[in-house]
């Protein structure tokens, strides 16, 4: 007959074990992934491509620029359809999207959540995994520094990913937004 302490002991163990294939099966990533950088007038978007290797491609990028002109539900409507364009052209396979960052306005954040909202409703007709991260966050992981300036991160995106030019800042944002996706699935092996 075992004490009730081996039995605990080896339920832990098990759990340990557990939790160990959990997050291998979660770190082996390979895929594309859409990051999103969202904003009512210029929501910027960039798919990567992460091999079994964790070898990481750029793919694509693009900043949705809607004029003053468009009304506000028109604009809602665009972003959602380009978001749902990069999910048939592209096998997605998770996305990383920016968080609300703290505002005084109420306006602005309605505005912000709005244009993140409609990126969102999008992303869950494809059923895929969705990783928000604050602004510092993103910026951290790709400069090592959670103030950088979006030059500093356009630059080491550029790096990072040997493009032959430097992205206009929303697209680099969004890309660095699918690379802090991607740091955080390493880290977990950390």
């Amino acid at each position: 007959m075992n004490s009730r302490r081996s039995l605990w002991t080896a339920k832990l163990r098990e759990q340990k074990s557990f939790k160990r294939h959990a997050i291998a099966q979660r770190t082996k990533f390979w895929g594309c992934i859409l990051g999103i950088d969202p904003s009512l007038r210029g929501s910027g978007f960039s798919v990567i491509e992460v091999k079994p290797d964790s070898n990481v491609r750029y793919l694509e990028s693009l900043t949705l620029k809607l004029s003053a002109k468009k009304s506000f539900v028109e604009c809602l409507g665009e972003i959602f359809k380009t978001t749902n364009a990069f999910f048939e052209k592209y096998n997605i396979k998770a996305v990383s999207i920016e968080q609300t960052i703290y505002v005084q306005n109420s306006k602005v954040a309605h505005i912000l959540g709005s244009a993140r909202g409609a990126c969102l409703s999008a992303v869950a007709l494809h059923d895929v995994p969705v990783k928000e991260f604050a602004p510092l966050r993103i910026k951290k992981s790709v400069t090592g520094v959670g103030q950088a300036t979006k030059d500093q991160v356009a630059q080491m995106v550029h790096q990072l990913l040997n493009l032959p030019q430097i992205l206009p800042p929303d697209e680099s944002d969004a890309t660095a937004a699918a690379l802090c996706y991607f740091f955080s699935l390493k880290s977990l092996l950390a």
